[in-house]
Parts: structure tokens; C-alpha cells; sequence
């Protein structure tokens, strides 16, 4: 009988072997000295009254982490850091073909990456949301049917911004009133996965797009709290309002992001956490699934540490989508990838904007003419922006309930912006600690559709108008800018722009060199950058999580 006892205690013990990793638990603590010491910080905007998320419990996260890396230790890990860590998809996918590598355990290794860092109290980012209960088991897949693999994409760990639908996982745009949203996959994140890309979870991000409150921190969401930079935190901003996928992609957390932009929302944290961000002409990708801020200039983009993985994660989401008009005006499905093997700046005409005196830039500029850029001193022309954010909060009006009524089921009770903002009042403390200035001002708006269309085509020909004023008299291939500085006038325009690292001030704060051209040349963007990044070797990943 005791022999018996002791073969089944050894056969319990041969089914369930102790976990390689188990996750310590997360404890919330005071942050009240964190935000002292922020309190006099030279930019408004850094002065933050929260940091961990009053929401969200990390633990949460971590039970759906768990069981996915509980044979993943330490060890592996560290044994795979170098055919991981800052390299490029077609890199791993290398090691993968090799049998160096598959694709659940680089799955594993991005999960374990975020537990190590954001479990961590001297370094979390905040910009992690949503995690992918099923992503290691999706990954499992790829390895099985590996032979059906003809997208870079296929088998890559994907983070989403949290404003863009996927299944099994919350949608909360930041928001506490959406923070049970849980609405099928977006047109792209279908496309991803169509291709056999993996969801791995959502970030962070600035609470509805960065349309709540009047003054406050770019990345702070009441679900996931104060996103902060990897190469400075609490020190410089994330940008906003796609900072947990910059900051998360910084930090190496997976392979790609995902961001959206209505005005700077792409090109802002990609220039501030020193990424590659895409912002495309609005209806190349589609806007079905997404929480939308405005339907006139709202776009999804890509986020990435390379120009290369800009171009396949771009490739992987595009695609016509009947249920969003915009989309139909633009190429269908690229593979854009495919033309970054042979470019050059040799003989590209630049435009240099000469009010921008920033000694990087000015540096930059230089080294672009010694790649054999030719460049031109433009002065912009003056541009009337004047009903750009009353339009912005006339389409927002409009567009969520949209989105609601087409994605929540009917019994979620708020269903109009009025009746979001009253919800929010009923806890003022955790659901807006900023406030929300900027969403009640709009509620006075009410555009007739003649309104609208007047107001679209009055800002289209004013954007337009500024930019090829010089594009046509300088005879121009691109327009550089430097971060989002002319992200407001490109959505008017609807131009396509892409940001690149360039440098980093004396402090060690990114910044970004920004190529802007002509509504859907993005594979002509992604050519320049791809030389740009060939020639001037600029990103220096953030050394503390190195």
C-alpha cells in the first residue's frame, strides 16, 4: 500500500513539476514622495497628482502571465536576450528558421520582459493595460504550422494601443466608463492576425486619445495610470496619446506596436521615446474598431525600433475595409518591406523649415548632405488653423456614440459624451483627476453636415496650401520637421509622416528627425527613413533596460 502511495505522489508530482517561475505578487505603495518630488518640475505637464492606477490591479495582469511562463526561468531568458533584444523581425524570424529560436518561446520572452520590468517599483512604465490571455498557446501554433508562414508578421508578438479592438481582451481607451468594453477584433488587428501575428496585449495610453482634461501629463489614463519614458522616468514625457506603445516598444516589451493619431498621437511618443512612428495618410489603414477621437483625421500606425519592422507591421495592416469609407480611397494591401533593400538620399531634395534652429536638427540636416541629400531653406507660409479643434470636437460627438452603438452591447447605459461626462462626476477623484475641460467644452457643438463638410474642405485646402507651396517651388522630395511639431498641419493636409531617432539632448531626452510628404507616398517615407537609419545609426536603446 505505501508503494502504491509513493508511485502516485510521484506520478502528481511528474504531472504538475514546480514552476520555473513564479511571480511575486505586486503591492501597491505610497507614492505621495514620487509626486512631491515632481511637484516643481519645469514642465506643467510632468507634475503628475497619480502614477500607479487606481483601476487596475498588476496582479491581474500577472495571473494571465503566469501560466503562460511558468516553464520559463531566468536562465532562458538570459540564454535568449541575444537573438532577441533589439533586433529586427527578419532577424528573429532567422534564428527561428534556424531552430535557435521558436515562436512560443519568444513569446515567453517578451511576457517574462514585462513582468521583470513592470513588477519592478524603480522600473515599471505603466504601459502595459491588457494582457493576451492566449498568446503563448497562439504561438504554439505558429510553431505547428510554421510552413504556412509568408508574412515577416507571422508568429510576431504585437502590442495595440487600448483604443483598438481585439477579442478577449478589454477596450478601454483609458477610460473607467469603457474599462468592461470588450468588443470583437479592429479591421487591422484581424489583418495582423489574419497573417499570423500575435496580439500580445494592450497599452497604455492618454485617456481618450488625449481628449479629457485641459492640463495635464501626456500618458495618464485612469485604467492604466501614468505612463512614464524609459529613458527618463518621472524626468521627460512620454508623449501622448500613444505613449504606452512608445514606451513599451522602447523598453523592449514586443516586437511591434500599434498607435492611432488624430494630431501628434504617433509622431509625439515615437519621437519622445526614440522610435520609428508612421503616421499615414488617413485611409490607407483602416478605422473600423477603433475608438474613434475624429473620423476626418483619425489613423492607425506603427510604432517600432526600426524602419524595417515599420514597413511589415504597415504591410500587415493594410487592406480595404468597406465599413470605413475612408479606407477605400487608399492602396489595399503593400508589402512594403519588400522595396527597402536598395535606397539612398543620393540626389533627394530636402526641405529645411529655416525657423527650426535646434542644433540637432542642424546636425542632422548636415549629415543628410553628406549622404549626398541635397537640402532646401524653405520659410513656411502661414497656415489658418482656425476651427481645427472645434471640428475635432464636433466629430467626437458624433463619432463615439457611433462606435458605441455599433461595438457595446445596447445595455451599456452611456451612450453620448453628455452622459459620459456625468458618470465620470460620480468619482471625480479616481475617474478624472485632471478633470475634463476639454470634453465639456464641447458639448455646444453641434455641426450640421453642411457644417462639416465646410469645415473638412476649408482645413484640407489650408494644409494643403502650406505645404506645397514649398514642396512645388523647391521642387521637393521630402519636408523634414523635427517631432510632432507639424502634426497638426499635416492632419489638416492629410499628409503622411514618419519620425526617425536623430539624437538626444545634453539630458539624454530623444529626438525625432520627421519625413512629411505627399498623401500616400508612404513607401517613398519609409525608403528615406530606411537610408536615414543606414547612414546615420542614431538610436541608442534606454540603458536601464538594457
Amino acid at each position: 500500500m505505501k508503494k502504491l502511495l509513493f508511485i502516485f505522489l510521484l506520478f502528481i508530482i511528474a504531472c504538475n513539476p514546480t514552476p520555473k517561475t513564479t511571480i511575486t505578487p505586486w503591492v501597491p505603495y505610497d507614492e505621495s514622495g514620487e509626486i512631491a518630488a515632481n511637484a516643481e518640475h519645469q514642465s506643467r505637464g510632468m507634475r503628475y497628482k497619480l502614477i500607479q492606477s487606481q483601476v487596475t490591479d498588476k496582479n491581474d495582469l500577472w495571473n494571465l502571465i503566469q501560466p503562460q511562463i511558468s516553464n520559463f526561468s531566468e536562465e532562458d531568458y538570459q540564454t535568449l536576450k541575444p537573438l532577441i533584444y533589439e533586433q529586427n523581425i527578419p532577424t528573429i524570424q532567422a534564428h527561428i528558421a534556424a531552430g535557435d529560436l521558436s515562436y512560443e518561446k519568444l513569446t515567453q520572452w517578451y511576457l517574462y520582459r514585462i513582468v521583470k520590468y513592470e513588477n519592478n517599483r524603480e522600473t515599471y512604465l505603466n504601459a502595459i493595460i491588457a494582457i493576451n490571455p492566449n498568446a503563448v498557446e497562439e504561438a504554439r501554433l505558429c510553431d505547428k504550422n510554421s510552413s504556412e508562414n509568408n508574412h515577416p508578421i507571422y508568429g510576431m508578438p504585437v502590442l495595440l494601443k487600448d483604443n483598438i479592438g481585439a477579442e478577449g481582451m478589454t477596450t478601454t481607451a483609458g477610460a473607467y466608463v469603457f474599462k468592461d468594453n470588450t468588443p470583437a477584433d479592429a479591421y487591422i488587428t484581424a489583418r495582423i492576425k489574419e497573417k499570423g501575428g500575435i496580439i500580445l496585449g494592450k497599452t497604455n495610453l492618454s485617456e481618450w486619445a488625449n481628449f479629457l482634461f485641459l492640463r495635464g501629463p501626456n500618458g495618464f489614463s485612469a485604467v492604466g495610470g501614468q505612463t512614464l519614458n524609459p529613458y527618463g522616468r518621472k524626468m521627460f514625457d512620454t508623449g501622448g496619446s500613444s505613449s504606452g506603445s512608445g514606451a513599451g516598444t522602447a523598453a523592449g516589451y514586443a516586437a511591434a506596436s500599434v498607435g492611432t493619431e488624430t494630431s501628434g498621437s504617433i509622431l509625439s511618443p515615437s519621437s519622445k521615446n526614440s522610435l520609428i512612428g508612421l503616421k499615414p495618410t488617413t485611409g490607407l489603414l483602416s478605422r473600423n474598431g477603433i475608438v474613434p477621437l475624429s473620423s476626418t483625421f483619425d489613423t492607425p500606425g506603427p510604432m517600432t525600433r526600426n524602419v524595417t519592422d515599420n514597413a511589415i507591421l504597415l504591410s500587415a495592416m493594410s487592406g480595404k475595409d468597406e465599413a470605413d469609407a475612408a479606407s477605400e480611397g487608399g492602396p489595399g494591401y503593400q508589402e512594403y518591406w519588400k522595396d527597402l533593400t536598395d535606397t539612398s538620399i543620393e540626389g533627394m531634395r530636402f526641405g529645411v523649415n529655416a525657423r527650426y534652429k535646434d542644433s540637432i536638427y542642424l546636425l542632422t540636416v548636415e549629415k543628410m548632405v553628406a549622404m549626398g541629400g541635397i537640402a532646401v531653406e524653405f520659410e513656411p507660409p502661414t497656415v489658418n488653423a482656425e476651427g481645427f479643434s472645434e471640428l475635432l470636437g464636433a466629430d467626437m460627438l458624433v463619432d463615439l456614440p457611433a462606435y458605441i452603438d455599433t461595438w457595446l452591447p445596447e445595455e451599456f447605459p452611456y451612450r453620448t459624451v453628455a452622459e459620459i461626462l456625468d458618470f465620470n462626476l460620480q468619482d471625480s477623484s479616481l475617474r478624472i483627476p485632471y478633470g475634463q475641460g476639454r470634453l465639456e467644452a464641447i458639448l455646444p457643438l453641434e455641426y450640421t453636415e453642411e457644417q462639416f463638410m465646410n469645415a473638412r474642405k476649408q482645413l484640407r485646402e489650408e494644409g494643403v496650401k502650406y505645404f506645397e507651396k514649398s514642396f512645388t517651388e523647391n521642387q521637393l522630395d521630402a519636408i523634414l520637421s523635427i517631432n510632432n511639431y507639424e502634426a497638426r498641419n499635416a492632419a489638416m493636409a492629410n499628409y503622411p509622416c514618419l519620425t526617425i531617432p536623430m539624437g538626444y539632448t545634453e539630458a539624454g531626452e530623444p529626438m525625432g528627425l520627421t519625413f512629411i510628404a505627399r498623401p500616400f507616398e508612404e513607401a517613398e517615407l519609409l525608403k528615406l527613413a530606411f537610408a536615414f537609419e543606414q547612414g546615420a545609426n542614431a538610436r541608442i536603446s534606454p540603458k536601464d533596460y538594457e
